[in-house]
This record gives structure tokens, C-alpha cells and sequence, in this order.
């Protein structure tokens, strides 16, 4: 949940005008990064390679996607 907090606030602070892009961005990052680490265990051998860890990995960062949504929404709502 953090990751996808933290990589929405920085693609937000470098695109603050391109709201659906950011979005787009901030995603893609996270579902490489939780994907990346999975291919990572494969190739090496390093831990186990699975699947599930790569999408829970993807639905905290949506929530914490989200959740900085919701607190820009309530932002521009004042």
C-alpha cells in the first residue's frame, strides 16, 4: 500500500497537470516493480517464483493509489 502511495505522490510532483497519465504511470510502475522482483526469483532461483505475491503486490498499491485520490479529491473539493 505504501509503494503505490509513494510512487503516485512522486509521478504527481513530476506531472502535476496530466492527471489520467499519472495514473497510467504510477500503475505501470507498480505492476513492474511487483512483477519484476517475481521474474527476479525465477531467474536466479533467489526465494520462490509465484504469481499471487505479484498480484497482492499490485492490489496494495492500487489501494494506496487511492487512497492519495481520495485525499487529492477532498483537496480540490475545499
Amino acid at each position: 500500500m505504501l509503494m503505490g502511495a509513494i510512487f503516485h505522490i512522486l509521478v504527481i510532483f513530476f506531472l502535476p497537470q496530466n492527471f489520467w497519465l499519472s495514473i497510467l504511470i504510477t500503475f505501470i510502475l507498480i505492476v513492474a516493480l511487483c512483477y519484476g522482483f517475481e521474474l527476479f526469483s525465477l531467474i536466479t532461483k533467489l526465494g520462490h517464483y509465484e504469481v499471487m505475491d505479484a498480484i497482492a503486490g499490485i492490489i496494495g498499491g492500487v489501494i494506496g493509489m487511492g487512497v492519495i485520490l481520495l485525499l487529492q479529491y477532498i483537496r480540490a473539493a475545499t
